[in-house]
């Protein structure tokens, strides 16, 4: 039986590494081994923080919603538990833009979720 050579199959393995690493510093960029551990272990940092990404801005969310809601004078948490006693399906995302473009709407819902909580 013949010998297989699989010169084009790593060649192409190669290429592609060295040019997901493209951009890197010193061998980095240039050497396949230290290519490979810089790209795997890019993969895996953009892998994790693509989840710590949501958590950031749901914390970043609650952190707008909290200092809009203190100054008019109720806490997140009685904020939240009005709204989900009144019905009102609003996500944080959007209870923060509220609360940073419509200051109007957004005291509206606080004295709504006022009002839910004093009942």
């Amino acid at each position: 039986m013949a010998r297989v050579k699989s010169s084009v199959a790593s060649r192409r393995r190669r290429k592609k590494i060295l040019k997901a690493a493209k951009g890197y510093w010193g061998g980095r960029g240039n050497l396949i081994r230290s290519a490979t551990e810089a790209i795997h272990r890019a993969w895996a940092y953009s892998y994790r923080d693509r989840r710590v990404r949501k958590r950031e801005f749901r914390k970043l969310w609650i952190a707008r919603i909290n200092a809009a809601t203190r100054e008019e004078g109720l806490s997140y948490s009685r904020f939240m538990s009005g709204l989900r006693k009144a019905n009102v399906e609003l996500d944080r995302k959007t209870l923060s833009e509220m609360a940073i473009w419509d200051k109007k709407a957004f005291s509206e819902l606080v004295n709504l979720a006022k009002q839910q909580t004093a009942q």
